[in-house]
């Protein structure tokens, strides 16, 4: 049976994937674990593929934000150990512990309802412990902590296995804040290894982190952006030889001239100031293709660059391809990736609609289909 026929979708390349992997191990002491950031579908790339492929490279444990994220990934046979990231609730502990899911506990009220669920359990149930250090997002105070270790309220059926922290500004251009962060977690980890916890696994450094502060690596780092082969650290500091492993293409579904004065798309925002040849394009916003875009980017066609003209619609956008007189229905046309000797990557549509790549990646549809190759 033949694969069905889709003409946009994304491609991933599991080989680049591993190529960053190795990268990033390479900035690492012996023994330092990397514990890869899987989240939101893996910014974009498809977490179970990808789950698959960084465990054949030896990857131990995985980071997602949510406890259906986790379950996503054991349903589909993902053995590995599963830290969840983010806030859960207490009708979700059920769910926690029968896919055998390791919580990052940021609330003390929270381990409440971990202990009452963990009481009857042969061994300590492992968790992992979010110190507030300057995010003022998630996490314990200095004081809950001391709190909970010092005056031994930490419950006996829980095993305190990692302590975790979240860096506001790794990829800012000072490093004082960073440093100030590192500081106060080291003063957490201090107060729980003095009251008698190992903590085997401490994690502390982001992608970003990993390059510019080496003291925060500790027993165990979270790469994210870096694994899928970008970065938003300052132009002056070196970063490792990474490749962006995903592509985005489509093709052309329809080609039309129109004359002077004539105009394009939603609201007429494009005039044509001359004949001018338009390709159609079946991608749009609700595949990930930003609306930003609009009179503003470019695609890749016939190894060309070529604009997009009038307002991104839905499902489809408008590129004019005047300048490339060969353009057939039925071409491959890149929005991500390499073709001939041009390229656009995640960070140049991320400069051209005023964000960062994370967001471009992670905004690419569930619709688009995803394939999976190793070059």
């Amino acid at each position: 049976m033949t694969r069905s026929f889709h003409p946009t979708f994304a491609t991933v390349d599991l080989a680049a994937l591993s190529h960053n992997l190795f990268q990033i191990r390479k900035c690492l002491a012996p023994g330092c674990v990397i514990m890869p950031v899987i989240k939101a579908n893996a910014y974009g790339h498809g977490a179970i593929e990808t789950a698959r492929a960084l465990i054949r490279q030896g990857v131990s444990h995985l980071a997602v934000f949510s406890i259906e994220e986790a379950i996503a990934l054991r349903q589909a046979e993902i053995a590995g150990a599963l830290v969840v990231l983010g806030p859960f609730f207490p009708q979700q502990v059920e769910d926690l512990m029968a896919y055998r899911l390791t919580p990052v506990v940021s609330d003390r009220s929270v381990l409440e309802v971990l202990t009452h669920a963990t009481r009857s359990r042969p061994a300590p149930y492992p968790i992992h412990l979010k110190i507030e250090t300057g995010m003022n997002r998630l996490g314990l105070t200095q004081r809950d902590l001391e709190t909970l270790i010092n005056k031994h309220r930490f419950p006996s059926s829980l095993l305190l296995e990692g302590l975790m922290s979240h860096l506001a500004d790794s990829d800012g251009i000072g490093q004082d804040t960073t440093e100030t962060q590192i500081g106060r977690f080291n003063k957490a980890l201090k107060v729980a290894r003095d009251g008698g916890h190992a903590v085997p696994l401490v994690h502390l450094s982001n992608s970003a982190a990993i390059i510019r502060f080496p003291s925060a690596h500790y027993t165990m780092v979270r790469p994210g952006i870096m694994l899928y082969g970008y970065h938003t650290l300052p132009s002056t500091v070196p970063v490792p030889d990474l490749q962006p492993i995903l592509s985005l293409k489509t093709c052309i579904a329809q080609l039309r001239l129109i004359q002077p004065d004539d105009r394009v798309s939603y609201n007429g925002t494009f005039i044509a100031r001359r004949s001018t040849r338009i390709a159609i394009l079946p991608i749009g916003y609700a595949d990930g293709l930003s609306r930003r875009l609009s009179n503003r980017g470019v695609v890749l066609v016939r190894g060309q660059r070529v604009p997009i003209v009038g307002l991104v619609c839905m499902d489809m956008v408008m590129v004019d391809v005047t300048t490339v007189p060969d353009a057939m229905v039925g071409d491959e046309v890149v929005v991500i990736g390499q073709q001939g000797r041009e390229k656009i990557t995640a960070t140049d549509i991320a400069e051209w609609t005023g964000t960062i790549p994370y967001e471009v990646l992670c905004a690419i549809s569930p619709r688009v289909p995803r394939r999976y190759h190793s070059s």
